[in-house]
């Protein structure tokens, strides 16, 4: 059931950031063909909105904690969003990188535990 719910939580994400991501490089900056870009991509949010919704509700039943179910949710965010960033941008991460995601999550953490 982790598993589940860690895959839901990585698809939707992936697909959210996707959806940015093409839009940003690939989608003419107009309005018209930006609404239509939209238009056409509203059944992959709703999807993609259940399937993090359907994540977090799975691992929070499991773990019985949300602060740790919202921490591991926004780790997730943040690696998919570098991912993304790296796939659509060709943005290299460096170790900065990984020292900003790891004071985000510890920022994170302290602000949820209060």
């Amino acid at each position: 059931m982790i598993i589940l719910s860690l895959l839901l939580m990585v698809s939707g994400l992936l697909m959210i950031n996707a959806i940015y991501a093409y839009h940003n490089t690939h989608i003419d900056p107009n309005f018209l063909p930006t609404l239509w870009y939209y238009i056409k991509v509203i059944p992959f949010f709703l999807s993609a909105s259940m399937m993090v919704g359907y994540g977090v509700k799975f691992l929070t039943k499991i773990v019985d904690s949300l602060t740790f179910t919202l921490i591991v949710s926004k780790g997730m965010e943040i690696l998919v969003s570098v991912a993304i960033g790296y796939i659509f941008l060709k943005e290299i991460p460096s170790w900065r990188t990984g020292i900003g995601i790891l004071i985000i999550l510890i920022g994170f953490w302290v602000l949820k535990e209060k």
